[in-house]
Formats: structure tokens, C-alpha cells, sequence
């Protein structure tokens, strides 16, 4: 008698086959990214939301495979909470970034997953930080995710220094809009999240509503 088997898509690893992407502007940071993810060729959520916070006002964008990228966050999350009640104020961006390029490379040969670390301190202002194979450095805009690949050109073309919030959120969108039109592993609707001395504001939108381009 044959053995019975499920749906392939239940045997293969989830990921976040994604597309995100951070930016800094004077005086705060942006961060974005896709809702896709799958498990082989099967897509399994179509609206995850792959910002985590990591406290009031940092946070991470996740790519790889969801449930590394999350134990990281949830890890870097619980300690930088830790550390915020023994300094007695709210922790520097650099030093998520640090919690989580520690714990990346530590378990890199267990967990697969790249996450953008960005947010806001009283000391640095809006920063976002790369963090991948023990490497830790700011960058003032950062993408990464399987759509990546199809916008370096894009991003290298449009950005400019010294962009205010509207225009970050705009490059942040359009990036997206077009990760997801070239990208398989890209889609559903876009999340948003811009971060200033004044609070975290979050947005979603939805995939009608992003910007079409001349392919479309």
C-alpha cells in the first residue's frame, strides 16, 4: 500500500521570497515591503506583514525564511526591552542592529534569513543598518529580498540625498510597485512604516492602489 503524502508545498521550507527595502531621511526613516510568502512554488500568505517592531521606534524588515526571520526579531525584541529598563531610556538603533547581526552570525549555519534594521534615536536620529553574514553597516537607503535583484537599477537611479518623508514614502512605494510586477516571489500589497522623533506611523497598500508603470 502506498504511503499517503500531502501537498508538496508542506514539505518545503517557508519564506519570505520578498522584497524590502529602508531609507533614511532628515530626520526619520522609512521602511517597506511586500505580504508574499511562500513555500516552494505555492504561496501560503498573501498578506504577512514582514515589519516587525523591534521597539517603539525601531524596527526590522525580514527576509529568508519567515520562521528564522522572526526568532531573530522576537529574540533582538525581548533583549533590547531588557536592555531599555537597565539604561532607563530607549535603546539606539545601533544597537538592535548589533543584537541582530550578533545573533545572525552566531546561528549561520542554522538560520536563514536577512533582516534591515531601522529606526529612530535621540542620538543619531533616523538610521537604517544592512545586517547579513556578521556585516554591519549604514547605509542611507537599503533593499534586499528576492525582488531586489529587479530594482537596483531603479533605486541607484531615483535616489537622491536629502529627500523629505513624502518623497522616501514615494520612493519606497514606486520601489515596491515594481519589485512586485518583476518578482514571482513578490506581491500581495505593500506595508509601510515611517519613523520620526514624533512616533511610528504604519501603512498598507493594497495592490490596486500602487502605481502602475508603462509596462502596465
Amino acid at each position: 500500500m502506498l504511503e499517503e503524502t500531502g501537498p508538496e508545498w508542506l514539505s518545503e521550507e517557508v519564506k519570505t521570497g520578498t522584497t524590502i527595502i529602508a531609507i533614511e531621511f532628515n530626520g526619520g526613516v522609512v521602511l517597506g515591503s511586500d505580504s508574499r510568502v511562500s513555500a516552494g512554488d505555492s504561496v501560503v500568505n498573501r498578506v504577512m506583514n514582514k515589519l516587525s517592531p523591534l521597539h517603539d521606534k525601531i524596527y526590522c524588515a525580514l527576509s529568508g525564511s519567515a520562521a528564522d526571520a522572526q526568532t531573530i526579531a522576537e529574540m533582538v525584541n525581548y533583549q533590547l526591552d531588557v536592555h531599555s529598563l537597565e539604561i532607563d531610556e530607549d535603546p539606539q538603533v545601533r544597537s538592535a542592529a548589533t543584537l541582530v547581526r550578533n545573533i545572525s552570525y552566531k546561528y549561520k549555519e542554522e538560520l536563514s534569513a536577512h533582516l534591515i534594521v531601522a529606526g529612530w534615536d535621540r542620538k543619531d536620529k533616523g538610521q537604517v543598518f544592512a545586517t547579513l553574514n556578521g556585516l554591519l553597516t549604514r547605509q542611507p537607503f537599503a533593499v534586499g529580498g528576492s525582488g531586489s535583484s529587479y530594482v537596483y537599477g531603479f533605486v541607484d537611479a531615483e535616489y537622491r540625498k536629502g529627500m523629505n518623508k513624502e518623497e522616501c514614502q514615494q520612493f519606497v512605494v514606486n520601489t515596491l510597485s515594481l519589485a512586485m510586477n518583476r518578482d514571482g516571489s513578490s506581491g500581495g500589497v505593500a506595508y509601510i512604516v515611517s519613523i520620526d522623533e514624533h512616533g511610528t506611523e504604519e501603512k498598507v497598500i493594497l495592490g490596486n492602489d500602487l502605481p502602475t508603470f508603462f509596462d502596465q
